[in-house]
């Protein structure tokens, strides 16, 4: 298999899976090597970015979530947003959003100590949550049989970050929170 199928046949694939997919995956797909996978994935993206003298395209091959996967390029988030909106809206709810956000700074972190945070009952929103496949059961914990929540790698493929350290540090956005990140020394709200 020539250089030049490796890479047609790996853009075929790009182009429908909608999950990031790990080199070695995309390598068993192709039937080709990992050295010669990576490379072909390197030559696309610097393709889509116009580097091999090409226009650049209005997508991009990026690594996310310990895979490649295609995404439309963030010049072009309002025009898709819009377009999608306007499709089939599936949005998640300031309540989920915000019940996802302690789920992410928190984990692992009970449904009863998001409950406490957040001052409200969230089981609806965690059973919403799992359902879109946002947040997973980590573990039950002991002594107390409280399921542990903490996110999924889903998350980060719509987020398009590759872990969770990629995350803003919550303390610039919180009035009085620089005290309390400072004493745990790392910037984040405990």
């Amino acid at each position: 298999m020539t250089d030049s199928d490796v890479t047609r046949r790996l853009e075929a694939i790009l182009l429908i899976v909608d999950e990031p997919q790990s080199l070695v995956a995309l390598a068993t797909a192709v039937g080709a090597p990992v050295p010669a996978v990576r490379q072909a994935i390197e030559a696309l993206a610097d393709d889509y970015d116009g580097k091999a003298g090409g226009p650049r395209r209005a997508f991009e091959l990026r690594e996310v979530g310990g895979g490649w996967r295609v995404y439309v390029r963030a010049d072009h988030d309002d025009l898709i947003a819009e377009f999608v909106g306007a499709q089939a809206p599936s949005r998640l709810s300031q309540a989920a959003l915000e019940t996802l956000a302690v789920i992410a700074y928190k984990q692992p972190i009970t449904r009863g100590q998001v409950a406490s945070i957040r001052a409200v009952n969230v089981d609806s929103v965690v059973r919403t949550l799992l359902a879109r496949g946002l947040i997973t059961e980590l573990f039950t914990d002991a002594e107390t049989g409280a399921i542990n929540y903490g996110t999924t790698d889903e998350l980060l493929v719509h987020l398009g970050i590759n872990s969770l350290d990629e995350l803003p540090k919550i303390s610039p956005l919180l009035d009085g929170a620089d005290e309390v990140a400072d004493a745990a020394g790392d910037g984040y709200v405990r």
